[in-house]
Formats: C-alpha cells, sequence, structure tokens
C-alpha cells in the first residue's frame, strides 16, 4: 500500500498541491501575458486581470472545498484522542475548527491563517508524547515561528514602502523598476507574502502522517419502508424495530 492510500492522508496532500498549483499556474499566466513583472510579484497581483483572474478564483474554491474538510476531519480526530475532561484541549479544538473553516471560506483573511497554526500547534503541546513525538510539536512549533516571522516582515516592509510613495496608490502599481524608490521594500514585501503563503500550506504537510490512522465510514440510515406515513398501492413490508435496511452500508 502506497502512503497516500493510507487513511485520509490523501487529503491534506491534495490540499497542498493544489493551492501549491493554484498560486504557480496564475503566477506564471500573469507572467507570461505581461500583466505583472516576472520578479516575485504580490499572490494578489497574479490573479488581478484576465484570464488568469477566473482561473485562480476557480482553483481557491476548490481549495477553500478541502481545507474545510481538512479542517474538520482534524477537529474530530483531536476530540476522538481527547478527553472530555481535558476542558483546555476541548476548547482549543473547537477554536481551530472555528478559525480554520473561517480561514478555508475566506481565502483572503490572511490573519485567520495564522491564528489557526498558531491553535494547532498548542494543541501538538498538549497532545505531545502521549499521542505524537514531541519531534513533530517542534516541527509545527518552527512552522509557526516562520509564519509570525513572514508576518513582520511583510509589515515592516510594507509600511516603509508606503511611507516612501507618498501620492501612489502603491495597491495599483503592477510594475516595478530596480533601483526606483521603494523598490528595495516592495522585493522585501513580496517575498514575505509568497514565504507566508507557503508556510501556511506546509503546516498541512504535518497532518499526512496524522491521517493515515483516518478512515472515513459512511452509513445510510432509512427510518421507513415508504415515503408517506400509511401504505400505499398495496401491503407494505414492517422491519421490526431496532432490524437494519438492506441500504444500510458502510465503507472506508
Amino acid at each position: 500500500m502506497w502512503w497516500f492510500e493510507q487513511g485520509l492522508c490523501a487529503l491534506p496532500a491534495a490540499l497542498v498541491v493544489w493551492t501549491s498549483a493554484a498560486f504557480v499556474f496564475a503566477y506564471i499566466t500573469a507572467v507570461v501575458l505581461r500583466h505583472v513583472d516576472p520578479l516575485l510579484p504580490y499572490i494578489s497581483d497574479t490573479g488581478t486581470m484576465a484570464p488568469e483572474r477566473c482561473v485562480f478564483g476557480i482553483m481557491l474554491d476548490v481549495s477553500a472545498f478541502l481545507g474545510v474538510f481538512t479542517v474538520y476531519v482534524r477537529y474530530k480526530q483531536v476530540g476522538a484522542l481527547s478527553s472530555d475532561s481535558d476542558s483546555r484541549l476541548v476548547a482549543l479544538n473547537r477554536l481551530g475548527l472555528f478559525f480554520g473553516v473561517v480561514s478555508s471560506l475566506g481565502m483572503c483573511v490572511v490573519a485567520n491563517f495564522q491564528v489557526r497554526v498558531l491553535v494547532q500547534t498548542l494543541v501538538s503541546f498538549w497532545m505531545q508524547p502521549e499521542v505524537h513525538s514531541k519531534t513533530l510539536f517542534k516541527t509545527r512549533l518552527l512552522l509557526t515561528l516562520w509564519t509570525f516571522c513572514s508576518i513582520i516582515s511583510m509589515f515592516v516592509s510594507s509600511v516603509v514602502m508606503y511611507s516612501s510613495l507618498p501620492g501612489v496608490d502603491v495597491a495599483q502599481k503592477l510594475h516595478w523598476t530596480p533601483g526606483e524608490t521603494g523598490y528595495s521594500a516592495h522585493l522585501v514585501s513580496t517575498v514575505s507574502e509568497w514565504s507566508l503563503a507557503f508556510s501556511f500550506i506546509s503546516f498541512f504537510l504535518t497532518f499526512i502522517r496524522d491521517f493515515q490512522k483516518i478512515e472515513l465510514r459512511a452509513e445510510a440510515v432509512v427510518h421507513s419502508p415508504h415515503l408517506y406515513d400509511g401504505p400505499v398501492g398495496g401491503a407494505v413490508h414492517h422491519r421490526e424495530a431496532g432490524e437494519e435496511s438492506p441500504l444500510l452500508g458502510g465503507g472506508t
């Protein structure tokens, strides 16, 4: 059995690959059509103009769906492994679900990504070493530090860039010339944004091992042998209470 066939580990892997592909495809298209400069434009700028804007939006919609599914499965996993008496872990798990769903449905709300990364790192702290190793916790902690370093770098460079270009609509400026005022700060800001995006995406890679131990089971339960309150068109066989319908099924 291949690693991606074990449990649901293909889910976070698909999220990482698909979202990375959305960024890269939009970047390549925007550069080829000369809508942005080749040297690390803002991710948002690569999806500003058509046709890359349309494809970028569609691909992010798929990423949002994968993100919500991944967040929910992680929530159920932590809930199953934690004790109801551990109110701290239960609260963190619910908080992670909230920010995870909000972040996935609103990909533009970048701040929520960082909160979710921090919450999941705290969850990992309380679950090690009983559930997973200290190495995994340290890996997630390093990714969290990477994320927040990218935020600080992007914030500082953006402040410097905007302050050095008074009267210029920086948000609408898609082309930059090396050596012009604010170019160095712009370059640091764009590098920080790409670093921020991939630090968050990389965090989902740490879920692959966790998800290898999860299987999805679907179950259909028929509460009545017909769709009406009484028999229609003849006698209907009624099942005894508690007896399973032949439609009841499960799979992994």
